[in-house]
This record gives C-alpha cells, sequence and structure tokens, in this order.
C-alpha cells in the first residue's frame, strides 16, 4: 500500500468520500420530514402528510427525522457497500499496526535520515533494533526519493556522506552496513545530539 496518512487515506477511501455517510444514504433512501415556517399563517407548519405512509428514522446526529420510501433492494445495496467499506478499513488498520508501521508509524517525508542511538541496549536488544530498522528500509524507505543511516557511536558514523537516492541495491547495502556495526557501549548524550545536528545538516532532509 502506498505511504500515505490516515487522514489523506479517508478522504480517499472514506464513508464520505464513497457517498456512505449517514446524511448521503439517508438522502438516498427517503426524504426528509421537514418543518416550514409559512408566511401566510404565520407559522411553523409540519409536512403531515408522511406521517403513517412510511417507516421513520430520526437522525441522532441533528435529530432530524427521514421518511424512508426505498425499496428493499436499494437498502441491501447500501448494506453490502457498507459491509465492503468495514472490510478496508479492518485491512487498513491491519496494515497499520503489523511491521514497521507498528513500530514507525506511516513514513510521510520523501527524504529522511534515520539516526541509530542504541544506548545501553544488549548485545540481543541491539539485534532487535537492527532487525526493525532493517525492517522499516525494506518496507518503507523503498517507496520514497532519498536516505541515509548515522550511527551515534563514541565516533560518528555515517553510510553515506549525504542522503542517498533510493534504490533497491542502495536499501541492500545499508541493511548489510547496519548489520556489520559493532555493538558498543552507550555513547555520551553530546554524541545523539552531534548525530542529530549531523542528519539535519543534510539539505535534502526536511525534518
Amino acid at each position: 500500500q502506498p505511504l500515505v496518512s490516515s487522514s489523506k487515506w479517508l478522504r480517499l477511501h472514506g464513508l464520505k468520500s464513497s457517498d456512505l455517510s449517514l446524511s448521503q444514504i439517508l438522502s438516498q433512501v427517503g426524504f426528509q420530514h421537514k418543518k416550514d415556517y409559512v408566511t401566510t399563517l404565520g407559522k411553523s407548519v409540519a409536512s403531515r402528510y408522511a406521517d403513517g405512509l412510511f417507516p421513520q428514522y430520526k437522525s441522532a446526529q441533528d435529530g432530524s427525522v427521514y421518511n424512508l420510501t426505498a425499496k428493499k433492494e436499494l437498502i441491501l445495496h447500501f448494506v453490502d457497500c457498507l459491509m465492503r467499506a468495514i472490510e478496508l478499513y479492518k485491512k487498513r488498520m491491519e496494515w497499520l499496526t503489523s511491521g514497521s508501521r507498528q513500530i514507525f508509524g506511516v513514513i510521510q517525508e520523501r527524504c529522511i535520515v534515520i539516526v541509530l542511538d542504541c544506548g545501553t541496549a544488549a548485545p540481543s536488544e541491539f539485534d532487535l533494533c537492527r532487525d526493525a530498522i532493517a525492517m522499516v528500509l525494506v518496507e518503507q524507505v523503498i517507496q520514497i526519493a532519498k536516505f541515509n543511516l548515522i550511527w551515534a557511536a563514541q565516533d560518528l558514523m555515517k553510510w553515506q556522506q549525504k542522503s542517498t537516492p533510493v534504490s533497491e541495491h542502495t536499501v541492500k547495502s545499508a541493511v548489510t552496513w547496519l548489520w556489520k556495526l559493532d555493538h558498543m557501549t552507550a555513547a555520551s548524550h553530546t554524541k545523539s545530539v552531534e548525530a542529530l545536528l549531523e542528519a539535519m545538516s543534510d539539505e535534502a532532509v526536511s525534518s
């Protein structure tokens, strides 16, 4: 799936964009039971002619009442559309909470620098961190424009001197570099800051 935010995804695939919001469905399966002000009478008059003729639905959102006139076939059509929408939402949620997205969210930037600062992580934890970074490289970074890696060790190490165009080859190269790093004791806090400043100094990186 493309790396889009949930707000953009909802604009593209949400109920409103598919004409499946409650108000949109109600307008297609019936008509609103209105009260209008009649100038000649000088008061509001309700449209009573529909009373008892149609099933009615009162919207909890604004309290408006709709007379339902649709045939069973149209109602079932909307049921089918809503069930498909539910399945689409489920798939989106499963995607958002799986793989690298569960840890890093969905990457929105076109150019990123990943700073590795594993602190006091034990060797086994260090390997888990590398697994996570390798996962985000393969699953998400492969879809953006440029990237780089910086290792916040005692002596800062950079995979490349500046952000590099993404390709299958560069992603594989970065993963290989990642797994060749030696586990070290925690660097000082100043090294972490230096690594972040180094990342931000790359002109292609916006955030």
